[in-house]
């Protein structure tokens, strides 16, 4: 059998694939199969971006949630200054009271304060703080959904607020589907897409949609800030990029 898959190889080359073999006669009768060789990478595309969910942001208080990086402090700011500029400044608080520099900066280039809640019970005290019908806008710290502990220790915080899911745009598809489904499962239904002025890939974007969460707004350039989402502004803005 070794000397017959041994000719086999040497006849069709070590791409070749056994696929069946039997004794006639005392020897033996291989049958084998050349994988076919594409000149062109190949890929599967997704479906057409069409029947996706869309929401406005959720009351508040907001509560900003995602990996590191993912642009929670920028977005508490930039809300910030929308409530600012609409005559309705926003209570601003964080419970990362680890890093607070860039929240910090942030809110004093808007001339406004922002109150530091370090846990459940901090920040249960400060939202009573907030006036009726004030605009509340929650910072947390960074959160890897995969990790048990971190996604538990933010329940109690998801549970005095409405969470929002940060993900940047152009993220590899299905990374993008998983964690929106682990954000899912801790109760978030809506999601806020940041750098979507950067992005060349947009499958990330409807992978999260179709993991259960609603598409509200797309963090662009400092120019343009916010951006609510909306299938016309989605083919508008991404008419170039890749959905895969």
């Amino acid at each position: 059998m070794a000397a017959a898959i041994a000719e086999l190889r040497l006849t069709l080359g070590e791409d070749a694939v056994l696929l069946d073999s039997r004794e006639v006669n005392g020897m033996v009768e291989v049958t084998a199969a050349i994988p076919a060789q594409e000149d062109e990478p190949w890929e599967v595309l997704p479906d057409a971006p069409t029947a996706l969910p869309f929401a406005a942001l959720p009351d508040a208080p907001l509560l900003l949630l995602g990996q590191a990086g993912a642009g929670k402090t920028t977005t508490a700011v930039k809300l910030a200054a929308r409530h600012k500029a609409s005559g309705t400044p926003a209570l601003v608080i964080t419970t990362d009271a680890a890093r607070m520099d860039h929240l910090a900066a942030g809110m004093r280039a808007l001339s406004m304060g922002f109150v530091v809640a370090a846990n459940a019970t901090a920040l249960r005290k400060a939202l009573s703080r907030a006036a009726p019908g004030q605009p509340v806008i929650i910072d947390t710290p960074a959160c890897n959904p995969f990790d048990q502990a971190q996604a538990r220790a933010l329940l109690p915080l998801i549970a005095q607020a409405s969470p929002l899911l940060l993900q940047p745009a152009g993220l590899c598809a299905d990374e993008a589907r998983e964690e929106a489904m682990a954000f899912h499962a801790m109760g978030v239904r809506h999601l806020l897409v940041t750098r979507a002025d950067i992005a060349r890939r947009g499958a990330s974007v409807l992978a999260a949609a179709r993991a259960g969460l609603s598409l509200t707004e797309a963090g662009t350039g400092p120019a343009e800030g916010l951006q609510p989402l909306s299938a016309a502004w989605l083919a508008a803005r991404w008419k170039d990029v890749s959905w895969t």
